[in-house]
């Protein structure tokens, strides 16, 4: 199936392996290019490796717990590519325990990488798009309704949903500065 997305570039957070990788392996099927992020040198290498060469696919090592990482992500595309069309923000789960087991720095991590670093690269992502761009957030089914033993993923999944919902906006896309055409999905 022809999506046209040929030659189109995205980002790709979390990509090194389960949803993030396989979305980038129907982007490249597709004929798009695609910047791959991940925290591990060796995965995220191979992960682009596996793909289509370089000129389809490179790979970044990054946390998005890391104020930096959306800009490095941002810049990686256009140097890489010359254009940015969307992005799948994908990121790993924070460790599992009821709210009231799990210890404050669990919950700042957690916070500063699933929540605020998801926040971050949308933010970033969309300032850097062309009419008609994307972005994406892959959540959890937490992000509907409690799931037991995942008190810190209960916590913040719902809260990038509701981000990603008030960014549908016209309201807030004029605020942030975000395209007319962008659209955030989650």
């Amino acid at each position: 199936m022809d999506l046209g997305l040929t030659d189109r570039v995205y980002v790709l957070t979390g990509a090194s392996r389960g949803l993030g990788y396989a979305t980038a392996q129907s982007l490249v099927a597709d004929g798009a290019r695609v910047v791959l992020s991940a925290r591990h040198p060796d995965t995220v290498d191979a992960a682009a490796a596996g793909l289509a060469g370089p000129d389809r696919a490179v790979g970044i090592t990054a946390d998005l717990a890391d104020p930096a990482t959306p800009d490095r992500l941002v810049t990686a595309a256009h140097e890489h590519f010359g254009r940015l069309d969307g992005a799948l923000i994908s990121v790993g789960g924070p460790p599992p325990g009821s709210a009231a087991s799990v210890d404050d720095e669990q919950w700042r991590h957690a916070f500063e990488t699933v929540f605020l670093g998801s926040v971050r690269m949308a933010r970033t992502v969309a300032a850097a798009l062309p009419d008609g761009g994307a972005i994406a957030l892959v959540l959890s089914t937490s992000a509907r309704g409690p799931v037991a033993g995942l008190g810190i993923s209960n916590g913040l999944r719902p809260g990038l949903a509701g981000v990603a919902k008030t960014s549908l906006t016209s309201t807030v896309r004029a605020e942030c500065g975000w395209s007319a055409s962008c659209r955030v999905g989650s």
